[in-house]
């Protein structure tokens, strides 16, 4: 787990929101399109809402709750 662990890259899940990463960071498409944030820390969108996809707009914010999701 060594050398492994060294190259590893962190990842943190965050309740309701975004995947942070460390960035910079290159995220392929499934159309194949190639894009770059070059931000200390990236956001990228788990809700597919964002209107600047694959990167997080906090749109995930703006979700109502289901009556079954608030008991």
């Amino acid at each position: 787990m060594g050398r492994e662990a060294e190259n590893a890259t962190s990842v943190t899940i965050t309740p309701d929101g975004p995947l942070l990463l460390p960035g910079p960071v290159e995220v392929t498409l499934p159309d194949g399109t190639v894009v770059t944030s070059r931000r200390f820390t990236v956001a990228l969108c788990v809700c597919r809402r964002s209107r600047i996809y694959p990167w997080c707009d906090t749109s995930h914010r703006r979700r109502t709750k289901s009556a079954k999701e608030t008991r």
